[in-house]
């Protein structure tokens, strides 16, 4: 990396932070350092500092609200960029139409939409995590997915300039889409249904409680960690193969939901990822399907 990290941190003062721990900003509450960390102010200083940046840096990492992702015990060399509190507002364009800054928490939304009378996005409130990680892995539950309700997004590119993309123009699939991974998603346009609050209140009520009953809270997981697999649940190709009491030290399989991996206090990142490893290894042998990661994970392996 032959970044002047003195220049940008002279530039960019607290907004940016070097060898910032990223186990903060993880629910999993794991993960080492990011060589750069950036919290832009606003989008024209995060176009700017793409600009600087893009000449020496190949990839930049993206954190959202840190619910589906598993940072390495060794760090994130590069760039970290996390937006902050100007890139999670919201606002109604039309009756039933709103417009949202990628950070905004997808719970945010479901609420938000609730209180202006928009039915169909009652199940963002059962997503942990932003809007904007939320349409890179299509994200959805309970029959829904953010693709039905998206218009449009806004995006800034690898080259610092802004570009709004249609819901036509991208291809979604399950838990993922075609999006460059050099986009990074600013905003999105939401259209839903126009429907009565009491209504809306009751089908989230149902969502929340569907979740609550089936689903571990309050603590230090990334929420599913692997996709379903052609129609089979993958928490039950787990369970089936009998890993659902797997462990590698502090590092556990969630007993209300065995898709759902706990750092149980004192495990490190590697931990869970060996367990990952060793759970997609067993399920391959006893039922030859090959799972795959709906978790990300990210940094440097050792």
């Amino acid at each position: 990396m032959n970044l002047n990290t003195d220049y940008l941190q002279k530039k960019y003062g607290k907004n940016l932070i070097l060898s910032e721990n990223l186990s903060k900003y993880s629910w999993f509450n794991l993960g080492g350092p990011a060589d750069i960390f950036f919290r832009p102010k606003d989008k024209d200083q995060l176009k700017e500092f793409i600009n600087e940046i893009r000449k020496d840096i190949n990839e930049i990492n993206i954190l959202g609200a840190g619910s589906n992702t598993l940072i390495r015990d060794t760090g994130v060399k590069g760039v970290v960029i996390k937006l902050g509190s100007k890139f999670s507002d919201l606002r109604l364009l039309e009756k039933d139409t709103i417009e949202v800054g990628a950070a905004t928490l997808d719970k945010k939304v479901a609420d938000f939409a609730k209180s202006n009378g928009i039915s169909n996005m009652e199940f963002l409130s059962c997503i942990p995590g932003s809007i904007g990680g939320a349409i890179v892995m299509n994200s959805g539950c309970y029959g829904s997915e953010i693709s039905e309700i998206l218009q449009s997004i806004k995006v800034i590119d690898d080259k610092g300039s802004e570009k709004e993309i249609k819901n036509e123009e991208i291809n979604f699939y399950y838990r993922g889409t075609n999006l460059p991974k050099n986009y990074i998603i600013i905003s999105a346009k939401l259209k839903g249904l126009l429907n009565s609050k009491q209504k809306i209140e009751e089908k989230q009520n149902l969502l929340i409680k569907r979740k609550k009953d089936s689903q571990p809270s309050q603590i230090k997981t990334g929420g599913s960690t692997f996709k379903n697999s052609d129609g089979t649940k993958a928490w039950m190709l787990i369970k089936e193969s009998g890993c659902d009491k797997l462990y590698v030290g502090d590092a556990k399989i969630s007993e209300k939901h065995c898709n759902f991996f706990v750092n149980n206090g004192k495990a490190k990142a590697s931990d869970i990822e060996n367990l990952i490893d060793k759970v997609k290894k067993e399920v391959q042998t006893k039922t030859g399907v090959n799972l795959e990661l709906e978790i990300k994970i990210i940094g440097e392996k050792k």
